[in-house]
């Protein structure tokens, strides 16, 4: 699933991220900013594979926070979501291996706080078998723990902070602007750069005034989780 911006691209194994495996999100801090650039993240991926792949996007949290509007300027419409709201985690890992194994979503996004190793493993290896994405969104439960110091099965794991926009020559809120971060990958190396936030069809950018400089300024990560 190639992100079609090659300062991303270029730097992920097999030029874009792997459909048959399991992905990790989190963000970077607890705060709301960070945790909307994570969901939004999630949101484009999803939304660009719904489109390719003709089918729905199966949003399953046990949270009922999700904002409609909002995912639709990532690109992701209700009418192409199935939102399942589990009790609790365990629940949520047998909703989410169910509709893998049905075949059903061309993605799964799932919300966790927290997924043990053994857990991301069976998430990893059901995505595998029906080579379809899972994308999983790993929330703070405390301020100060970082979800991705766990370890995990995932094939990636990333960071998302919010960032700066563009100012505009008129008043008002210019596109927004994602660190993203590649905290680890399989066959690859950690790095973060700066992009523009998902649009209406799901797509990133690099933004304009930074063109080739983007990753240079963010140069490679500083952490990696195991």
């Amino acid at each position: 699933m190639a992100f079609e911006v090659d300062a991303l691209d270029s730097r992920l194994t097999g030029g874009g991220l792997r459909a048959g495996a399991l992905h990790e999100v989190a963000p970077r801090t607890c705060s709301l900013a960070d945790d909307a650039a994570a969901t939004l993240f999630l949101a484009g991926i999803a939304a660009r594979e719904a489109r390719h792949a003709g089918g729905p996007v199966l949003w399953v949290s046990s949270r009922n926070d999700l904002y409609a509007p909002g995912l639709a300027q990532a690109g992701l419409l209700s009418a192409d979501v199935i939102h399942a709201r589990p009790c609790d985690d365990n629940a949520l890992l047998a909703v989410v291996e169910d509709a893998v194994r049905d075949g059903t979503p061309s993605a799964v996004v799932c919300e966790a706080g927290k997924i043990s190793m053994v857990v991301s493993r069976r998430l990893q290896l059901v995505a595998a078998d029906a080579d379809l994405p899972v994308l999983l969104l790993r929330r703070h439960r405390r301020r100060d723990q970082d979800p991705l110091a766990e370890p995990s099965a995932a094939w990636t794991r990333w960071r998302l902070a919010s960032a700066p926009s563009v100012r505009l020559d008129v008043s008002g809120v210019g596109r927004a602007r994602w660190a993203v971060e590649v905290a680890r990958q399989r066959g690859g190396e950690a790095f973060s750069l700066i992009v523009e936030g998902s649009d209406e069809t799901g797509r990133l950018a690099v933004p304009a005034a930074l063109g080739r400089r983007a990753a240079e300024a963010a140069g490679t990560a500083r952490t990696a989780a195991a």
